[in-house]
């Protein structure tokens, strides 16, 4: 069976031919066009630098989950051609030309070597996403590119605009189109009540939704202690068949990667934080549940500190 081409590639030629004309670009692209995995390889693929490719995540999770997919691409073991490296792990070796990487790690590589030696491409995956270790990362890495006119800068997003920070950079805009597929959106009949639950209300809408659908089911709660009670009371409500896989930022990567991948049989429904949000793509759901809640961490500038609201 053929593999349909992701929507990227007819976007590759133009960004390969701006890269190598300026040296830097911004790449729009919707989410499920394949950025996060085919960029990378095909700028290897380009010998578009002779130098390590760098790739920085926004979540631990997408580090993995890219460096595994693009690693199973070449139909090799993570660590060899691809690698990732985040907080407390790291799976690179001396052959490895690409590098996926948590934000922070740029920031300490940056203070460990400020030329950024033996990096000829970064790559900020995400960039919408627009927190500090992205936004510092990009600014130390344009002051590194007025010393190195060999490295090579590339922010990409699925919904950031574009305009300014293609302006700051002095850089062209390259946007790939997207797969449209329809969509039906549904409400609650009637809003939260003071004294309901959410865990609650997403219990219900999960069941109202499932004898009405196929495929697995998406559902996005605040945090780990809303996801564990909803798991508890969703659990002898649901048939047999259907398998809960919570997904959320400090479970093992092997239960995360069981959450991720496509059910083998039956139906799966995914509890999931805002870390299933982006650089993720779940192949087998069809439906998703948005509580409409997401924690945050948020500066206190009284406090000095940051914390987390919902």
């Amino acid at each position: 069976m053929s593999v349909a081409p992701l929507p990227i590639e007819t976007a590759i030629p133009d960004l390969l031919a701006a890269l190598r004309a300026k040296g830097r670009a911004v790449l729009q692209a919707p989410p499920g066009a394949g950025k996060t995995t085919r960029v990378p390889l095909a700028l290897l693929e380009a010998a578009i630098t002779p130098q390590k490719i760098l790739m920085l995540e926004p979540r631990r999770l997408a580090a993995r989950a890219s460096a595994e997919r693009m690693a199973e691409t070449l139909g090799q073991p993570v660590g060899q051609t691809v690698g990732y490296r985040i907080r407390g792990e790291s799976r690179v070796s001396q052959n490895t030309k690409i590098e996926v990487v948590t934000e922070g790690i740029l920031t300490r590589l940056i203070q460990s070597d400020p030329e950024l030696s033996g990096i000829g491409c970064v790559i900020f995956d995400e960039f919408h996403e627009r927190n500090l270790n992205a936004d510092l990362g990009l600014a130390l890495c344009l002051e590194i590119a007025e010393l190195r006119d060999d490295l090579i800068l590339l922010p990409m997003s699925a919904t950031l605009d574009a305009a300014p920070v293609a302006a700051l950079m002095q850089a062209p805009i390259i946007t790939s189109e997207g797969r449209a597929f329809p969509v039906e959106i549904r409400h609650r009949d009637r809003p939260l009540g003071p004294r309901e639950r959410i865990e609650d209300a997403t219990t219900e809408t999960i069941l109202a939704a499932l004898p009405e659908t196929e495929g697995g089911v998406l559902v996005f709660l605040p945090g780990e202690g809303e996801i564990r009670r909803t798991e508890a009371i969703l659990r002898p409500r649901i048939p047999d068949g259907i398998h809960l896989r919570p997904l959320f930022g400090a479970m093992d990567f092997r239960d995360q990667r069981a959450a991720i991948a496509p059910c083998t049989s039956g139906r799966k429904i995914v509890l999931a934080t805002s870390i299933a949000e982006t650089s993720l793509t779940i192949e087998d759901i069809r439906i998703v549940v948005d509580a409409g809640r997401a924690r945050r961490a948020r500066f206190d500038p009284g406090s000095g500190m940051s914390r987390l609201v919902t």
